[in-house]
């Protein structure tokens, strides 16, 4: 869910980075989209990698691909040194916002993700438990309106294995090309080939795109949520 919410949702992305994902399954799910020609990934900790490759060779295939261009570095600086409007899209799947990662989740750092897209780019921003951390969210969101000139939206989508059983997702886009995040335009139903090279999806279609921005009544009251402020073309935004 978090590479297929922003890539399904924009036409044909060249160019992507991965911040955080060490273990390689989002690199797995970038690779299905053909249109895609480079993916940088920047991982702090090279264990992670290593360790992935070892022990979860289903995930850690992602490293295979020859789009893939590998970083072990601090995000942070990194991005700091990539010229401004690069990507199209940067999926950020960071640990929670403990120690040394809680500035991932700081205004100086959505900052910095905002010069790396380019007009009309997408950010997909690990966005923790709606049952657990809404104050968080609710921050997160603040920040992102306040860095973002485009859409700003929060989805969700389960996962047995994390705490509460769901996880959510910050979905914002640059000032430019506006982005409809709740209809995906490029549907991922429509790439050949998935079913013959055993990589057919198991969980993502348009209609589990479409679902993960309904959101719970406590949450909308809990966040403020869904003041129409971004205007038909981009759908309800999140305040």
């Amino acid at each position: 869910m978090i590479a297929h919410l922003p890539l399904c949702s924009i036409p044909s992305p060249k160019t992507v980075l991965v911040v955080g994902g060490g273990d390689g399954g989002v690199l797995r799910e970038i690779s299905r989209h053909s249109s895609v020609e480079h993916i940088d990934i920047c991982e702090i900790d090279k264990m992670v990698i290593d360790v992935s490759k070892k022990f979860f060779p289903e995930l850690a295939v992602g490293f295979e691909d020859p789009r893939v261009n590998l970083h072990v570095a601090d995000a942070i600086e990194f991005i700091r040194h990539v010229r401004k409007g690069k990507y199209d899209a940067i999926i950020v799947d960071s640990s929670d916002p403990v120690g040394p990662a809680q500035e991932l989740v700081e205004k100086p750092f959505f900052e910095t993700l905002a010069r790396a897209l380019r007009p009309g780019g997408v950010l997909c921003n690990m966005a923790e438990s709606m049952w657990l951390h809404t104050h968080l969210i609710e921050e997160m969101i603040s920040v992102c309106h306040e860095t973002f000139k485009g859409s700003v939206h929060y989805a969700w989508t389960s996962v047995p294995t994390y705490p509460s059983g769901v996880i959510g997702f910050l979905l914002c886009s640059t000032e430019g090309p506006p982005v409809n995040f709740l209809n995906p335009i490029n549907p991922i139903e429509k790439l050949d080939g998935a079913y013959h090279r055993k990589r057919e999806l198991r969980f993502y279609n348009s209609e589990m795109h479409r679902a993960s921005f309904a959101l719970p009544s406590f949450l909308k009251r809990e966040v403020r949520l869904l003041r129409d402020s971004a205007g038909p073309e981009q759908g309800t935004r999140i305040s």
